[in-house]
């Protein structure tokens, strides 16, 4: 009898909030992958519907995350872990992201669940593409708490997403790590207040092929709808009389590291006196 798979489907709902300059919200539903790197080549094997870098109903490419090289993934991640100050010890890395459909995918957020050999959870990798086809990630240690404990961090943004929002705010982001649900938040701040609330909540399934076929007639082309459902929201929001913010150059590095002490600092402001 095989082994039952650690990555897993995640099927939930994303909605935005923006309490400024104008009220807008939205919200859709969603499903996401969480895969195991250690087992890509498992997967590859176990599920007909499901493929990495190759083509098929669903598929995983290594070039589609990371530097775009499509080489050592989780060598890649191990790396920024070691400019946080975390050393890897060869434990899992998990990703949460959309698998392309019928060879095609866009991923506003993909998320890297760093964890070391015993289990615990030791850094996100928080990875952002705009729709210019720029990238960006921020790499945050996560400091020792209690079991169950809601992860709290926090970072300034670098990078150009939303045309109708500033570079000089800053994120914050609440985590229930991938269990049998999932649950982040994201609140974008500026000097006076929050700006925007972001929140994806989900469930897990065992990944199989039937859950994946159930998956893709729930939302067909959920990726392509994505897309579609940026711009129309871009859309209302300038008719809304919010005003264009002019697009920066992306940073000059890739990633944007967090040190230890500062996320260490972030977990004990949040600790009860």
């Amino acid at each position: 009898m095989k082994a039952p798979l650690k990555s897993a489907l995640f099927v939930g709902h994303v909605t935005h909030a923006r309490v400024k300059p104008k009220v807008h919200k939205l919200g859709y539903r969603i499903y996401s992958l969480l895969l195991d790197l250690d087992e890509l080549q498992e997967l590859d094997t176990r599920l007909r519907l499901f493929s990495i870098d190759r083509f098929n109903l669903f598929s995983f490419h290594a070039k589609d995350r990371g530097d775009r090289t499509g080489v050592d993934l989780k060598g890649q991640v191990e790396r920024a872990m070691r400019q946080a100050g975390v050393e890897p010890d060869g434990g899992p890395i998990q990703l949460l992201t959309m698998p392309r459909l019928l060879g095609w995918a866009f991923n506003p957020l993909s998320v890297f669940f760093c964890h070391a050999k015993g289990g615990e959870l030791r850094a996100i990798l928080w990875e952002v593409d705009n729709t210019f086809g720029e990238r960006h990630s921020y790499m945050i240690p996560v400091e020792e708490q209690a079991p169950g404990a809601v992860i709290r961090q926090q970072c300034d943004k670098h990078f150009y997403v939303s045309p109708f929002m500033d570079l000089d705010l800053r994120y914050q982001f609440e985590v229930s790590p991938p269990g049998d649900r999932l649950a982040i938040r994201i609140d974008t701040h500026d000097r006076e207040g929050l700006v925007m609330t972001a929140r994806h909540l989900a469930r897990r399934q065992d990944l199989s092929d039937v859950a994946l076929l159930k998956a893709f007639c729930m939302i067909p082309l959920l990726t392509l709808r994505v897309v579609a459902g940026i711009y129309w929201e871009a859309l209302k929001i300038w008719a809304k009389g919010v005003r264009l913010r002019k697009r920066p150059p992306p940073p000059r590095e890739a990633i944007s590291i967090v040190s230890k002490l500062a996320a260490k600092q972030e977990v004990e402001a949040h600790e009860p006196v």
